[in-house]
């Protein structure tokens, strides 16, 4: 889906008769109210005396449509509950994302939520963009036109440039992730990504599955030889003159997991597609910082690799040696995320970066554990606050976990210096693989650790419920203004 950026209004003098106006109802002890310092008292009371009519009460994630009453240009009014606690930014973008989900239709949408300050309406326009999302069907259905967008308030030009392109980065994520993996293979997703790429300051590099073997990406490449789409490491990097820091990052790519010969039972492959999220955010959130102007230099390595069952893939108890020269016995050919992950992060850790951060798809415990609105971060302190940081600005969810060094015995192998797996082990399998994850993590030329941060997105990356604030079903982006927001900092 192309994408369309916001437009600004000055006041509902600027409704035209088409529009859709929307605008906020909460929650009081007196009943619903419809606020916003863009109403005038006359039609704040007429829609407040509508929405009592209509039932509309004002609870969180609900919209309720009306005609345009009289003296109001627009066609009809859109009233989307505020709930009842103190407005927020988050509670804005979450309503604004919420009314932009439930419009159809090309009609400008206009939104006049009750802002009080820059931060506000900045978070209404993300919300907004973020919500008029639509996934493109294959097949004979035109793909879906963006709507226009505009947003009664003022903010400075390089502010809604700026949000623009955070929201771009999420839409480009979503289209990724939603494309059937029998058209997103690793070769098509890097091809996509260095086309939007040509036009912005990153050089580009491509290693095949010839090179992965010559330079010692054993992860990569065990994972990608059993199927017909051979594996792809993508780097990218982005180096601004003078740098303020230098910034690695590492995304999982498999654009189709079936388990290998570990094979998954039928129902437990539908959305494997979605298994390589990781490359994607890390791919568009680097692409977004590279046309921001980011002040740091970026080093982006995208691990992409289809992991199918066939006479030439990896078997259990295989042996393979990752980037750096570890070795890994493979138990569990269906725990393949770490395996690519660790070329990644050896590869990003060789650079001594002054902050890794790796994003992935990586357990389903992350989902039994957390959910599918929070991510799992573990890794160091000091990157742990980096990016608790960046998710509170973007308003998303995002809960530390521990890394019991107990845990490490367990991944023990004797023929190994470390399994992928503890066989039959069932029990805090998120910590695990980020614990397995951690023994491929360097030092920097101190001697200190490097600043590591570890993303488990696999609740957050896809929503198998309905849609709630700006958040679809299906794939939503989610993490990746997060990273975006690290970034630019």
């Amino acid at each position: 889906m192309t994408f369309s950026p916001p437009t600004l209004l000055n006041s509902l003098s600027d409704l035209l008769p088409t529009d859709i106006l929307v605008v906020g109802v909460a929650k009081s002890t007196d009943g619903p109210v419809v606020t916003g310092p863009a109403l005038d008292s006359t039609l704040a009371e007429v829609l407040t005396h509508a929405a009592v009519a209509i039932g509309a009460d004002g609870s969180s994630d609900k919209t309720w449509r009306i005609p345009a009453p009289e003296g109001c240009a627009a066609s009809s009014v859109v009233l989307v509950g505020l709930g009842k606690d103190a407005i927020t930014a988050d509670t804005l973008r979450g309503c604004a994302g919420y009314a932009a989900l439930g419009m159809s239709g090309e009609h400008r949408r206009v939104f006049a939520l009750p802002t009080s300050s820059p931060t506000d309406i900045s978070a209404v326009i993300e919300g907004a963009l973020l919500g008029s999302h639509r996934v493109t069907k294959h097949g004979a259905t035109p793909a879906p036109k963006p709507p226009t967008i505009a947003v009664v308030g003022n903010i400075a030009p390089d502010v809604l440039d700026s949000l623009a392109a955070h929201c771009e980065a999420v839409w480009l994520v979503r289209d990724l992730v939603t494309m059937p993996p029998n058209f997103l293979n690793p070769v098509s997703f890097v091809e996509a990504i260095a086309e939007r790429a040509k036009d912005l300051p990153l050089t580009v590099e491509i290693l095949d599955e010839v090179a992965l073997l010559e330079q010692g990406y054993g992860g990569i490449s065990a994972v990608g030889k059993g199927s017909q789409n051979p594996p792809r490491l993508m780097v990218l990097r982005y180096e601004p003159s003078s740098p303020s820091r230098h910034v690695a990052l590492v995304g999982k790519g498999i654009t189709f997991d079936s388990g290998g010969l570990s094979l998954k039972p039928p129902t437990g492959m539908v959305g494997m597609k979605y298994d390589m999220t990781g490359a994607a955010v890390m791919a568009a959130a680097t692409l977004a910082a590279a046309g921001m102007g980011s002040g740091a230099q970026i080093t982006t390595y995208l691990c992409l690799a289809e992991n199918m069952p066939s006479g030439s893939a990896s078997r259990p108890n295989d042996v393979i040696t990752i980037k750096g020269g570890k070795t890994v016995e493979i138990l569990n050919t269906d725990a393949e995320g770490r395996l690519v992950m660790a070329d990644g992060l050896e590869a990003a850790s060789a650079l001594s970066p002054d902050l890794i951060i790796d994003v992935a798809t990586l357990t389903g415990a992350a989902r039994v554990a957390l959910g599918e609105r929070y991510a799992g971060l573990m890794g160091t302190h000091d990157a742990i606050a980096q990016v608790q940081a960046a998710a509170a600005l973007a308003g998303e969810l995002v809960w530390p976990m521990p890394m019991p060094s107990e845990l490490r015995a367990m991944l023990a192998s004797d023929v190994a210096d470390i399994a992928n797996v503890k066989s039959g082990e069932s029990l805090g399998g998120m910590l695990m693989a980020a614990v397995f994850l951690k023994d491929f993590v360097g030092t920097q030329k101190s001697g200190e650790p490097i600043p590591w941060a570890h993303l488990d997105i696999a609740g957050p990356a896809a929503n198998s419920s309905g849609p709630f604030g700006y958040t679809p079903k299906g794939a939503t982006g989610a993490i990746t203004r997060t990273i975006i927001g690290v970034l630019m900092a």
